[in-house]
């Protein structure tokens, strides 16, 4: 036969129910803590952005390389240059969604980059490590006036060792490794760019595509070229490394 609860059972069994609550409802943030992640990209225009675009210095009503069409942000190929961020980011993770929009060509996404070194090779490139975007090579690095080391640099990198580098006549062309984890043209593809320290690691769809130490540059602004190929963006998302860390989200490397 069950005894009648007293009042002061019947109080500390509430006074548990309350405590479960609180410890198993997640923890919600107030609107006025800002994100751990962020975009580069406002979906409206370039703010944050600037152009850095040779052929414009003489015209500077030449069609733009950069444009903001359907909520994505657009490289147009052509005239040749470079977008790039107005702030400078270390240690973090960048997410790029891209597809080509017509033809496939060529495209990449520079970290690193020195903006007070804005044409230091071809009188084109920025001082930076290029992530490729270009088809089937996406995740390649080229190195500009920096330089970034692998595994298995013989197999990856042309030339003798003495001969690596970034700048020009250098060995500046590390190859990814696989050319097989890009979608069919016009699908999207969810590149991931990881630094941290001297550290850069680049995911393609899933799949490690690159893994770089040693490199010159630990930090800097984020820049896009307009290489030829029409290239949209829908996503450029920003996390640092500290909120990864804390949530434990870092991808793993097999």
């Amino acid at each position: 036969m069950n005894k009648p609860l007293t009042l002061m059972t019947a109080l500390l069994a509430l006074a548990a129910i309350c405590l479960t609550g609180c410890y198993t409802t997640p923890f919600s943030k107030s609107k006025a803590e800002p994100r751990a992640s962020f975009s580069l990209f406002n979906g409206k225009d370039l703010t944050g952005w600037y152009p850095d675009v040779p052929k414009a210095d003489d015209n500077p009503t030449i069609s733009p390389s950069f444009i903001v069409r359907d909520g994505m942000l657009v490289s147009k190929g052509r005239p040749l240059g470079h977008l790039i961020t107005k702030k400078s980011f270390k240690d973090y993770r960048l997410e790029v969604q891209y597809r080509f929009a017509d033809k496939p060509g060529n495209c990449g996404v520079l970290v690193h980059t020195d903006g007070k070194r804005p044409r230091v090779l071809y009188d084109m490139f920025p001082a930076s490590i290029e992530v490729q975007l270009q088809h089937n090579q996406a995740g390649d690095f080229w190195c500009i006036h920096e330089n970034i080391s692998v595994p298995n640099m013989a197999e990856r990198r042309k030339g003798p060792p003495e001969n690596y580098g970034g700048k020009k006549g250098q060995s500046r062309h590390i190859r990814n490794l696989t050319d097989g984890s890009e979608n069919e043209l016009g699908e999207w593809n969810t590149m991931i760019i990881e630094t941290l320290d001297d550290r850069i690691r680049v995911w393609v769809n899933g799949d490690l595509v690159n893994d770089g130490f040693d490199a010159t540059a630990t930090e800097g602004q984020i820049a896009l070229q307009a290489e030829g190929a029409e290239v949209e963006f829908r996503k450029l998302e920003m996390t640092p490394i500290e909120e990864l860390t804390a949530a434990k989200d870092l991808p793993k490397a097999e």
